[in-house]
């Protein structure tokens, strides 16, 4: 295909532009985003076996969620029942709730005794999960603009740049896009390689980016966009909501569960119910939110499909299970939130997302090294002012952010050994190490920056599964193992992790003391291969 020169370069410079203002803010989103694939099973991991009490036969919920009313009636504004074996059968907040991120919720666990007496105690929640889920949809960046968080619109507009990168880079390769499609040249030089990764990413993957970009910027400006629709829609609203009841509603009057799970599945026979959260029972708007699971069917949130009905007149108020009922505004909704969050295709569609957000973050990551490769002067050991601080941004930002979570997750079995509020430890944790890189970026240099960041990172991933391993082999220092499937599943992936960045910080020293004179990784002086393994050691 043949377009003009001209037209080219147009592209070409729109896509670099676009892609190096946004690359940063992007990789963190993408990265972090990758990680709350599993989010559930992060919470698992994360949180002590202690906290949570034994589940309860199927016929003692009633039981129990009476007796708990009767002895905590402020449960009767929440109370979270769960139907995994895992998982405490009741909980309900003491303080906070379950929106947004807060480094203070407090739950309470609830379950029955052998003498069918009600046995609770509270807990915090751990939020580990939720700090990287925060991270995903702000960056990390601080603040708050009306009801969210301020990153979220920064994350928005860079979105919104990042779709216009995408279709200038695929209008840009068009012409060479058949010959050098499958192309990893990595004879040719660091640039040559890195360029044909990009490329190679970008392309094979770029359904997955249009999807995300589009509905990054739902989520971001979707109260503008619902305005905008509604206008359109005319006087009739675009989610019908629960008209208040006249009837005040009672506790003592609440039909049984199995009733309630019952209508929950011939309302939608395909799904397996998670749990049920049961909210504001003695009022005249009580609700039922029901949490409904299928590896089948594309799920409109994270983790689950949800159904509100009121649990006394069993009424639907709301659902994201596919249906007539649903409406186009509804069914546009459900559709952009499954695609988003990758909530279909069970166990391989996680690691499917899992793999291609990780991917992602690669693609903005090479983009900027690609910007710095381009711009830099062959010839001369002095490179300009503006490439050496986005070489030092790129890897301070990016191997920043990196080592905060790694570090977040390295010290999440350790302090739980003390008093102090766990969540409070991984915020303090996250933005010491991604300040302290990134000044240790402008103060020493990327290229010493990107050498121990990365085998601090190596470090970190390998602690996880050490950890356990110092768990099983001194039980009486009261750290917990990774038992479950999942929680070894996750260990196992830190551990390959841990190899992979130290093998990178192997490259990169190389690169740095080893290669070209004039590149901007280089440190100074060379040194032979006999000096860089003598150091080493």
């Amino acid at each position: 295909m043949k377009i003009r020169a001209d037209i080219l370069r147009i592209y070409q410079s729109v896509h670099t532009w676009t892609g190096v203002t946004t690359g940063l803010l992007l990789f963190i989103g993408f990265f972090a985003g990758a990680i709350t694939m599993f989010a559930g099973s992060i919470d698992k991991w994360a949180t002590p076996p202690s906290h949570h009490l034994p589940q309860v036969d199927a016929s003692q919920y009633d039981a129990l969620i009476h007796r708990v009313f009767k002895q905590h009636p402020e449960a009767l504004s929440g109370i979270n029942i769960s139907f995994e074996a895992d998982n405490s059968p009741v909980n309900w907040y003491e303080q906070g709730g379950a929106r947004g991120l807060s480094l203070d919720k407090t739950l309470w666990h609830g379950t029955l005794n052998e003498a069918g007496e009600l046995e609770a105690h509270t807990s915090y929640i751990n939020e580990l999960s939720s700090l990287v889920d925060y991270l995903h949809r702000s960056a990390g960046i601080a603040g708050e603009i009306g009801h969210d968080q301020a990153g979220v619109y920064v994350l928005g507009i860079a979105a919104i740049l990042y779709f216009i990168a995408l279709v200038s880079g695929v209008i840009f390769l068009l012409p060479s896009l058949v010959k050098s499609f499958f192309a990893l040249r990595d004879k040719k030089g660091a640039s040559r390689f890195w360029l044909d990764t990009h490329n190679l990413i970008g392309i094979t993957s770029l359904p997955f980016h249009i999807i995300i970009a589009i509905t990054v910027i739902v989520f971001a400006f979707h109260d503008i966009l619902y305005d905008g629709l509604g206008k359109l829609y005319g006087d009739k609203p675009l989610f019908s909501r629960q008209a208040p009841s006249a009837v005040e509603y009672k506790v003592e009057n609440l039909p049984s569960l199995d009733v309630i799970l019952k209508k929950a599945k011939d309302y939608a026979p395909d799904y397996q119910v998670k749990g049920i959260t049961l909210s504001r029972l003695n009022s005249a708007m009580p609700s039922a939110s029901i949490q409904l699971l299928s590896d089948k069917h594309l799920m409109r949130g994270p983790k689950t499909d949800y159904l509100f009905m009121n649990p006394y007149t069993f009424e639907v108020s709301a659902s994201s299970v596919a249906d007539d009922a649903q409406g186009v505004w509804g069914a546009v909704v459900t559709t952009l939130f499954g695609l988003h969050f990758g909530s279909y295709g069970g166990e391989f569609g996680r690691w499917a997302y899992f793999i291609m957000g990780i991917l992602g973050a690669v693609l903005f990551y090479t983009g900027n090294l690609l910007w710095l490769e381009k711009r830099r002067k062959q010839k001369q050991p002095e490179q300009s002012k503006s490439t050496r601080v986005m070489g030092k941004l790129t890897i301070g930002v990016a191997m920043g952010s990196l080592l905060g979570v790694a570090a977040a997750f390295a010290v999440t079995k350790w302090a739980a050994l003390t008093t102090i509020n766990i969540n409070v430890v991984y915020m303090w944790v996250y933005y010491l190490c991604f300040g302290f890189t990134l000044i240790a970026a402008f103060v020493i240099g990327m290229s010493k920056t990107a050498i121990w960041s990365q085998k601090a990172i190596a470090i970190l991933c390998f602690s996880l599964p050490l950890t356990s391993v110092i768990a099983f082999a001194i039980p009486s220092l009261g750290i917990w193992p990774a038992t479950a499937w999942s929680s070894i599943g996750l260990e196992l992936t830190a551990m390959i992790l841990g190899f992979i960045f130290w093998r990178m910080a192997d490259k990169t020293k190389h690169r740095a003391y080893y290669g070209e004179a004039n590149s901007i990784w280089f440190i100074g002086q060379h040194k032979t291969e006999c000096e860089l393994q003598t150091q080493s050691v």
